[in-house]
């Protein structure tokens, strides 16, 4: 058999970019069927407030077919929160499609105005008349929690949803209270606005003989978003819907889940008998859109003379925003489970409280309670190396689970399956030249300038969204296509799916096509979140392949009167072993007699057990005390991810993860005014993102330990860059800042400003 060009392994380019960057991609704002109407949002100014509405005079503004308020969608359901606590449930507050009376943020949704043009339809919204009656809010969860906080829902006292525990309190209680030394950090992981290239968009049509609906949404799955929508908000039956989700620009995470214009277009268009199409512009997102991480963190650990992690306690506190999103109690409340990360820690207690606050929902964002759980974790082992005088990687070698351990139970009950993290850890000191750093740090000193070195090695669990379902078919012509209901948001899935078809039939990727995102053409689909789409869809992608060639092999051990077992499948034909007696797949396809069925197979699979991506990330910056600037000057990443598929693809996913948590780690943070609850940083002249020169070349490799619970042996990368990066970068920058100031704590993000600051806060106290 002729070695495989395009198989598992192998750093295959991108099939699908070659239409992307000539322009030819086709995103929701390129669907514009005719006698399409526009839609705009009116949102409200204020984080908190009553009101009364009066859209009369708008809807008699020329151009103007529809404006929909909180009594015309009256009968709709509310948006639906789909996690809910195993052992102590709460009940959601209501989430409407239009709020009715009451607002809860800025940008909460008011008015759905629909018009022949989008200029009609802006003069419509400014023409609506509404009456404020401004109440007091709350902003961020230190304020929501204090006893004279003013309240989000009556129905929740303190503004708080719930206030759980994890772990064994008592015991861990007894440990500290016997501990040679305790380590302690108050950390704050910021809110971000989880921004991507693609705005949310979409575009309703109606079709009045079939009374049926057809929704092209830019999201991550499209079977979610038909079932949300259509069970639980307009309340008809699936069969009535059906959901296309084109070319995404980006999602991570947050274009999950279902929003109210989705509702509200195919509500509108449904009452007028004619396409509706809303797109949002930037100023929508920043505050119509779920946000990301918010949590405040106080974290200890307990620690013996010679280093070793006795017991951990962690109080943490998450930002809710003002309504329940889809998944969002779950964040903080399933990152909690991460907490003890790839650390020995046999005791171990967390309080875990979610909070409503003044300010817009927050949901899942890429790692959704991970990134945040690896942040506290790492940065509690190097306080704990400092309170011990130990460096920080030796104290990690002293506490990681060893590989003789695996399969390891964590005091949080999850199963770390494999993985060798000392060796990951050693590799990425190597590769980063950790003992010549003192060296470097004396060169840079001579200039005026502070050095500092930072390790972070995080684990997280990914691939847990469920069973997904793969269908092969042969074509006429020979080539193969895949159906599945995963969703690429720019991951590279047409790649990615067609590299392990070609594993097993040696076909180039170009013959392999990909449909998904089409609830009518794919029965069933999860969508892509948490890095479920190899590890799961993969999967089944893999064994429907499987099945599909022992077919073909049927077909063509009957074409060429030779047994099944003597043939082999490569370029698209099946031959006889050391023979040239062979049959293509075109051939196959169209010989007569052939049981159609043959042609097409499916099969499934379900990573109920989750995968385990680990690794260490490396981080070295110089810092310029008189202006507080950092200069990230070095990144190394060796990583665990059992089995690369495709090294470019990977190497993709992790350098954009990486610079989103450097994003994080330096500049970005959704600011909110404590007094009147508006959004400071409500556009991209307030609220930063890195670009290339705020990062630095990265060094990546991997130190793979196959996955046991999957065949493919394949762990979640989708996330991994932005959970090891935001810990290594502020370790890092800690680093630089305690060995010259003796500054031990900074929070994110590491802005100049606050760095400048710390510093001269600590010439001040060190010169009285």
């Amino acid at each position: 058999m002729a070695p495989i060009k395009f198989g598992v392994g192998h750093s295959v380019r991108r099939k699908e970019d070659d239409a992307l960057v000539r322009g030819k991609g086709r995103y929701t704002d390129d669907h514009a069927p005719q006698a399409t109407a526009y839609a705009l949002m009116l949102r409200s100014p204020h984080a908190h407030a009553t009101f009364t509405i009066d859209a009369a005079r708008a809807r008699g503004l020329p151009g103007v077919l529809s404006i929909l308020t909180g009594d015309d969608v009256k009968e709709l359901g509310g948006l639906p929160c789909l996690f809910n606590l195993p052992d102590n449930p709460f009940k959601a507050p209501d989430y409407p499609i239009l709020a009715r009376g009451e607002v809860r943020h800025v940008g909460d949704a008011v008015a759905f105005v629909v018009a022949e043009t989008l200029p009609q339809a802006r003069d419509a919204l400014e023409a609506i008349e509404v009456e404020w009656t401004p109440l007091p809010a709350v902003v961020g969860v230190v304020n929501a929690v204090k006893s004279d906080a003013p309240q989000v829902w009556p129905q929740f006292p303190g503004n708080v949803l719930f206030d759980v525990p994890i772990g064994d309190k008592a015991a861990t209680d007894a440990v500290f209270a016997k501990a040679h030394a305790i380590a302690e950090i108050n950390i704050v992981n910021p809110r971000i606005i989880t921004n991507y290239m693609e705005t949310r968009a979409v575009v309703a049509e109606y079709d009045a003989k079939r009374d049926h609906l057809t929704l092209t949404i830019g999201s991550q799955g499209s079977h979610r978003l038909r079932d949300i929508l259509c069970q639980t908000v307009l309340k008809i039956p699936v069969t009535q819907m059906r959901v296309i989700c084109p070319d995404v620009g980006g999602g991570f995470g947050t274009k999950l889940f279902p929003y109210r214009e989705y509702a509200l277009a195919a509500y509108a268009a449904r009452k007028l008998r004619r396409g509706v199409k809303w797109a949002a512009d930037r100023a929508d997102h920043f505050v119509g859109d779920a946000q990301g991480r918010d949590n405040v963190t106080k974290a200890r650990m307990a620690l013996a003379e010679d280093g070793k992690f006795l017991a951990m306690d962690v109080d943490l506190i998450g930002d809710m925003g003002a309504y329940l999103s889809t998944f969002g109690p779950y964040i903080p409340f399933g990152g909690a489970g991460m907490l003890p990360g790839l650390y020995d820690i046999k005791t171990f207690h967390c309080r875990v409280r979610t909070v409503f606050s003044n300010t817009v929902p927050v949901d899942a964002y890429r790692g959704a309670g991970r990134p945040e759980a690896a942040y506290v974790i790492e940065r509690l082992v190097d306080a704990a190396a400092r309170k011990l005088g130990m460096t920080p990687d030796a104290i990690r070698r002293k506490n990681f689970i060893p590989p003789r351990a695996m399969p390891y139970t964590t005091a949080t009950g999850k199963v770390y399956d494999s993985g060798d993290f000392a060796a990951h850890l050693k590799r990425a000191m190597e590769v980063g030249e950790w003992k010549e750093f003192p060296k470097r740090a004396r060169a840079a000193k001579k200039q005026g300038l502070v050095r500092g070195i930072g390790l972070a090695s995080y684990v997280e669990v990914c691939g847990t969204m469920g069973e997904e379902t793969a269908h092969l078919r042969l074509d006429p012509n020979g080539d193969v296509t895949i159906l599945i209901g995963t969703q690429s948001s720019g991951q590279g899935h047409q790649t990615a799916y067609a590299q392990l078809v070609s594993e097993q039939f040696g076909l180039a990727p170009e013959r392999v096509h990909i449909v998904q995102g089409d609830t009518d053409q794919i029965a069933t689909g999860l969508g892509t979140g948490g890095s479920a789409s190899i590890p799961s869809g993969g999967v089944a992608v893999e064994r429907a392949t499987a099945k599909l060639g022992a077919n073909l092999r049927e077909i063509a051990a009957d074409a060429l009167e030779a047994g099944a077992a003597d043939l082999e499948i490569s370029d698209g034909t099946v031959r006889v072993a050391g023979t040239d007696r062979s049959i293509s797949f075109a051939e196959l396809a169209k010989r007569e007699g052939v049981d159609p069925a043959k042609l097409a197979t499916s099969d499934k699979f379900s990573s109920a057990d989750g995968t385990y991506p680990n690794g260490t990330h490396l981080v070295e910056v110089e810092i310029d005390p008189a202006t507080g600037k950092i200069q990230i000057v070095n990144y190394v990443i060796v990583d665990d991810f059992g089995v690369t598929l495709n090294p470019l693809l990977l190497a993709g996913q992790v350098h954009g993860g990486t610079m989103q948590g450097i994003g994080q780690a330096l500049m970005e943070q959704a600011v909110y005014d404590p007094q009147d609850g508006q959004l400071v940083t409500g556009s991209f002249m307030d609220y930063a993102l890195p670009r290339a020169a705020d990062g630095a070349p990265i060094s990546f490799e991997t130190h793979n330990v196959p996955c046991k619970t999957n065949p493919l042996g394949v762990k979640g990368a989708g996330e991994a860059g932005a959970i090891g990066s935001c810990p290594a970068v502020v370790n890092a920058i800690i680093d630089g800042l305690w060995r010259d100031y003796h500054i031990d704590s900074i929070d994110m993000p590491a802005t100049p400003e606050r760095v400048w600051m710390a510093i001269r806060e600590h010439a001040r106290q060190h010169r009285l």
